[in-house]
């Protein structure tokens, strides 16, 4: 029986969306051994891709007017293409890291089961307004951060979840505001459902970094600014959604450090 890690790096690996969604589903619902010990080689060609969306380079992507349909789906998209990202990067962080403790790996497991959730639904929503993921352009900044970090889990931990993910709190009341504005009251109870795992999300990516940095007797916000300067990981701009991320487990020294950005 293959491990639940092993299975994990085949989900990354598949191409097609949706096939990609169930057997993260049944990755959940296994009862399969984690095999936390074993390290896995890793295969070229990660992650899977679709021929649909074109990938290019965040500044190419332009957001048509919110007052058209396509303009309202073009952001639809946006949010599901990170959330199909999300599912890769939860389980590339399983099958990629060997020896963390077995609730790390069920956490990330349950994660990337909830990113499934999310992207279905608004998958669904897209193609209830006529469009389809893949309709649009996105871009692969996120799996970028992955590949920078595939050397070393604090990293990963660091400037994923912690970072890249927790933009993701600060940016959905802007998002839900612009599309429930516009009329779009359904997805505006999904980006709510979504938010509020999400808040789930990075409190696990907070956890599991001060883990590591205790496991490695380092100082965890000063290891943050180290990593993020070393990783080139992006600037943190305002407005924060300070009430998200102390709810996510961000300290208050971390927060003043994060206001102190702008």
């Amino acid at each position: 029986m293959s491990s639940l890690r092993q299975r994990a790096l085949q989900i990354v690996q598949q191409s097609d969306p949706l096939t990609k969604v169930a057997l993260t589903r049944e990755l959940a619902a296994s009862v399969a051994p984690v095999g936390a010990q074993r390290a896995i080689a890793e295969p070229g060609g990660l992650p899977g891709r679709p021929l649909k969306p074109e990938l290019v380079p965040h500044v190419q992507l332009k957001q048509a007017s919110l007052a058209t349909l396509e303009g309202r789906a073009a952001l639809i998209h946006s949010v599901a293409h990170i959330e199909l990202n999300a599912i890769d990067l939860a389980l590339d962080i399983v099958w990629r890291f060997s020896g963390m403790p077995e609730a790390f790996y069920r956490d990330w497991i349950g994660i990337a089961n909830e990113e499934a959730l999310h992207f279905t639904l608004l998958r669904d929503h897209l193609v209830a307004l006529g469009f389809d993921y893949g309709s649009f352009q996105a871009h692969n900044a996120l799996w970028e951060m992955a590949e920078r970090t595939r050397g070393d889990i604090l990293a990963r931990l660091g400037l994923v979840p912690r970072t890249l993910e927790a933009r993701g709190l600060d940016a959905s009341p802007a998002v839900k505001n612009k599309l429930v504005g516009a009329g779009d009251h359904q997805v505006g109870k999904i980006l709510d459902l979504i938010l509020r795992d999400e808040i789930g999300h990075v409190a696990a990516g907070n956890r599991w970094y001060r883990w590591v940095c205790e496991q490695r007797g380092l100082d965890p916000v000063a290891t943050y600014a180290d990593l993020a300067h070393r990783y080139k990981a992006p600037k943190l701009r305002g407005p924060f959604n300070l009430e998200a991320r102390r709810l996510a487990g961000f300290t208050e020294p971390e927060l003043d450090a994060l206001t102190a950005m702008r």
